[in-house]
């Protein structure tokens, strides 16, 4: 498992020199996002929930977007605490509407919330979230042929059912999809990054 990403304020300076993937661009914040954490199999069942929910709020935006603003989300929702948020009652989507550092959606506040009750009605049931993630893939990464990058697939479509099934909100194939590469369920790096074919 990875060590958690540095805050957006404090990421490690990154070399320029490297050859990355397109979408990384020239920003430091999103290069060391695509350095450190993009593809990186994670087995943290409440960073796994965490990154989705995340996910979720950026439909319709940009992830530098959500990337920017990842310190006050985790801030503004206890850490990403299931438990805590799975709490979360009226007052607190007030509160969370008047946060200016986060995406001020209702619709999205409340999918997070609910996202938090079905986590917590899972592992109540004895089901790991860890575990359930990567069941769609046996507990392997696949890999991406590192030329063409779909915005989503069958898979991220029949993941997309099953979540929508036990209640997740923006969870659609794209959303999903998004989710997988960054926890690397798939490994999407192209052939001319230097992440590519498992280098890291």
């Amino acid at each position: 498992m990875p060590a958690p990403a540095p805050p957006a304020s404090r990421a490690a300076p990154v070399d320029r020199e490297l050859a990355r993937c397109a979408w990384a661009g020239s920003d430091p914040l999103y290069a060391h996002y695509h350095d450190v954490e993009w593809g990186v199999p994670l087995h943290d069942a409440r960073m796994l929930w965490e990154q989705l929910m995340l996910e979720g709020f950026q439909a319709g935006l940009s992830w530098i977007t959500i990337l920017r603003k990842r310190d006050a989300f985790r801030e503004a929702f206890d850490g990403f605490d299931p438990a805590r948020v799975a709490r979360f009652g009226e007052k607190d989507i007030l509160r969370l509407l008047d946060n200016p550092g986060i995406v001020r959606s209702r619709a999205k506040i409340e999918a997070t919330i609910q996202g938090a009750r079905i986590y917590q009605a899972m592992a109540d049931a004895g089901e790991d979230f860890d575990r359930y993630c990567w069941s769609f893939t046996e507990g392997k990464t696949l890999r991406g042929n590192g030329r063409d990058v779909p915005a989503q697939t069958p898979l991220s479509a029949t993941i997309s059912r099953d979540m929508k099934q036990r209640g997740f909100k923006f969870v659609g194939p794209t959303i999903v999809y998004a989710w997988m590469q960054a926890v690397g369920i798939v490994d999407d790096h192209l052939r001319s990054c230097f992440r590519y074919s498992g280098r890291h």
